[in-house]
């Protein structure tokens, strides 16, 4: 069975990721969550150049450890960032050989372009989202426009009581079947380079 992406992200209840200038100050930390089991269903991550790089501002890396990160972009270069794969156009041929791969899940890390990007051509699963007890008024949006209309259907919910925090699990409803095409030895080289560098093959 091929692995799933699954979108995994906190959010404000008035559905933005971030602030104005990508603050992430109003994200509640619950005891209750446990972090280590959430990271431990995932080995991939895949994520925009802006999440990328405000990662790398805030820590210094955005390498983690047992994960490999793949980063979407179209001005980063790979002989720059040597410690992650960088993937200048998402497609689904690219994505399909990654999904095939053995592993476990792929967290779609962020942001909201990439994940309307990502939907666009069928590659989301599953929509998951911490909602925050609180409204930002402006930001990221969690979806920016123009998006077509997706439908979800909930699989899972959870209320932690202490912060206020509510957890909402959605598998992604398609209304028609992506077209299948054939893979690309483009795509299957970016992924077998990707896997040579993380000792994957």
């Amino acid at each position: 069975m091929p692995r799933r992406i699954r979108y995994q992200v906190a959010a404000s209840l008035d559905g933005y990721i971030a602030g104005p200038n990508g603050e992430a100050d109003w994200i509640v930390m619950d005891p209750e969550i446990d972090f280590g089991e959430l990271f431990n269903q995932f080995d991939t991550l895949v994520m925009g150049r802006g999440t990328f790089e405000s990662m790398v501002r805030q820590q210094g890396s955005a390498a983690m450890p047992g994960m490999k990160i793949m980063v979407v972009s179209r001005t980063l270069t790979q002989k720059d960032h040597p410690d992650v794969t960088i993937i200048a156009d998402p497609s689904e041929e690219v994505l399909t050989t990654l999904r095939n791969e053995s592993g476990k899940d792929i967290w779609l890390f962020g942001g909201g372009s990439l994940f309307r990007s990502l939907l666009e051509i069928r590659m989301v699963d599953t929509v998951e989202i911490a909602v925050m007890p609180v409204l930002l008024g402006g930001g990221i949006p969690l979806l920016p426009t123009p998006a077509a209309r997706t439908k979800l259907r909930l699989t899972g919910h959870r209320v932690y009581k202490k912060t206020g925090i509510v957890l909402l699990e959605y598998a992604v409803e398609y209304s028609a079947p992506a077209k299948r095409r054939g893979r690309s030895g483009g795509a299957r080289r970016t992924i077998a380079s990707a896997d040579k560098r993380f000792g994957r093959g």
